[in-house]
């Protein structure tokens, strides 16, 4: 399908911003020209994605959808108990809820927002141990997503494997910039869990995408298929939890896939109380319908390529331009280095977020801050412990935006560099308790 652009002007949105209290968050889609808020549930779905909605069997209990999405996520996963869930978050805080609970420690390279916020609601405590290089945005190195194993032999010797609630690894890692994790680094960290008999799950939202940078980056893996990838990343797991939105090619749907037949009956049973009957989860049997052929079409290398070469387009524009990112590009997104781009604004002005903010303001392009407003925190004082980076993610909906809305955006990013030394920080007026970025309110600072 194709959507209308409705092409408003810098005053208009001036005074969306002031009604939407500064957080893209609260903007109405129709008030944004360029919708890089997110690529997840944004994609665009296939004609066969669409036939096979047409198809939906909508049997509360043992659909035939059910029964093809099952059959290819555990193909897919090599685990026996699959359980259908209405998106990712639904299955973290099944699974984290039900392992977490205080005095329990996870450990993930970097949590992603709602990850932590079920871990931290459970009681729990949520560590990110992401390895040197990837702190680092200007960088060049192949795997920055990685976890440091040295950190986490330390971290479970410390805290003792009977509290650790499970190690997480998420690919790609979202949080520190969309970049990949190694096949080396998962069987290391696969290793450590199995001899500490910790639970190691995968965060495999982005499984494809990852399986793309190990085949083009990691020698040992040159002549195997992306899907074959995948599945020898989730042999060396103990499960995984996904969001289907990303590359399950859909608009809403995820999944706990489990090897232990315990654990999976104890989160089934919380399946069944809060989000429905174990083979829908959820889910209506159009939705798996579609599900089932995008798990398939993700891994194709036609598709692949232009995933991970557009998103590179961007990336590598923004660069020559000189405009700060993190190099080198993720598959998912485009992360700019907004400490780096706006180095006048301190930390506790939220860089990031008023990057975020001007963005919107000079060519209505809807953006999100990973900074300080997502993962910054309070100490007793109440002063700011910032996050270790400032970013600003352009995340590119799957199979919607061509090389002229790219285009777009550049020069939209001509127009901010101009003017960047001119860019004025925000403060936060109003906050919740968990998940800040998506209702907090902000103030432009004169």
């Amino acid at each position: 399908m194709v959507e209308p652009i409705r092409m408003s002007s810098e005053e208009e949105r001036m005074e969306y911003l002031e009604i939407a209290r500064n957080n893209p968050f609260l903007l109405h889609s129709e008030n944004v020209i360029i919708d890089l808020l997110t690529d997840s549930g944004t994609s665009a779905m296939s004609a066969k994605q669409w036939a096979g909605v047409m198809e939906g069997d909508e049997s509360y209990a043992g659909s035939r959808s059910w029964l093809k999405m099952e059959a290819e996520i555990r193909e897919q996963t090599g685990c026996e108990y699959i359980l259908p869930t209405h998106q990712g978050r639904a299955g973290e805080r099944i699974l984290y809820g039900h392992l977490g609970g205080a005095g329990t420690i996870f450990i993930s390279n970097t949590h992603f927002d709602t990850t932590r916020a079920n871990i931290e609601f459970s009681g729990s405590s949520a560590i990110d141990i992401p390895i040197a290089e990837g702190k680092e945005p200007s960088l060049e190195y192949p795997f920055k997503g990685n976890m440091d194993t040295e950190k986490l032999e330390e971290l479970i010797t410390h805290h003792m494997p009977q509290n650790i609630g499970a190690v997480i690894l998420t690919v790609t890692n979202n949080s520190g910039g969309g970049q990949p994790v190694s096949m080396a680094n998962a069987k290391a960290v696969g290793e450590i869990c199995k001899k500490h008999d910790v639970l190691f799950i995968m965060d495999s939202c982005r499984i494809a995408e990852n399986a793309y940078f190990i085949k083009h980056r990691e020698k040992e893996f040159e002549n195997h298929t992306y899907k074959d990838i995948a599945k020898e990343m989730y042999r060396l797991t103990d499960g995984a939890v996904m969001s289907l939105k990303k590359d399950g090619l859909v608009n809403m749907g995820g999944f706990i896939a489990l090897k232990d037949p315990e654990l999976a009956e104890a989160c089934k049973n919380l399946l069944i109380i809060t989000e429905g009957f174990a083979t829908y989860g959820g889910l209506s049997g159009r939705d798996m319908e579609a599900i089932a052929q995008g798990l398939k079409e993700v891994f194709r290398p036609d598709y692949l390529r232009y995933r991970i070469k557009s998103t590179g387009f961007l990336g590598d524009n923004l660069h020559k331009m000189g405009v700060p990112i993190m190099r080198p590009t993720g598959g998912h997104a485009v992360y700019i280095d907004a400490k780096a781009f706006y180095s006048h604004l301190p930390v506790d002005q939220y860089p990031g977020q008023a990057l975020v903010l001007d963005l919107y303001k000079k060519g209505g392009i809807r953006a999100v801050e990973i900074g300080s407003v997502m993962f910054g925190t309070y100490d007793a004082n109440g002063k700011l412990i910032p996050s270790p980076m400032e970013l600003v993610r352009l995340a590119m909906p799957r199979r919607v935006y061509t090389q002229s809305h790219v285009e777009y955006i550049l020069e939209v990013f001509q127009e901010l560099i101009r003017e960047k030394d001119n860019a004025k920080g925000v403060r936060i007026v109003k906050e919740p308790k968990f998940l800040r970025h998506f209702t907090a309110h902000f103030e432009v600072m004169g």
